[in-house]
């Protein structure tokens, strides 16, 4: 499970940014994730809830803010919105697609004290 290693990843984050912003406690914890970034979005709550256990993130919130994938079809020249990888346009049906967001996973936003 990849999750567990993206939640350390996020602590990490969290606990350089307490030291560089002298911040003690992290009350939400706002993460984007993409429909294309191959993360199971149970399995991610319940890694953050188990890595978070102990820090200074121990009773934070996960707040996940889910993002569509997008790509651009070659074929038809479009933007368009696709729900995983190697799906087909939904306009001309082409396979020629390149991902152009919905593939990436970031902190948005933190509330902290």
């Amino acid at each position: 499970m990849h999750e567990m290693s993206l939640c350390e990843g996020v602590l990490q984050v969290l606990q350089d940014n307490a030291r560089s912003q002298g911040f003690t406690c992290v009350k939400t914890v706002w993460l984007e994730i993409g429909a294309l970034s191959g993360v199971e979005l149970e399995a991610m709550r319940f890694g953050f809830d188990a890595v978070m256990r102990g820090s200074l993130a121990d009773k934070a919130r996960l707040e996940i803010i889910e993002i569509p994938g997008e790509a651009w079809c070659l074929k038809c020249a479009k933007a368009v919105q696709v729900k995983q990888r190697f799906d087909q346009c939904p306009e001309c049906e082409s396979y020629q697609l390149q991902v152009i967001s919905g593939d990436q996973m970031r902190i948005k936003e933190l509330e902290v004290e």
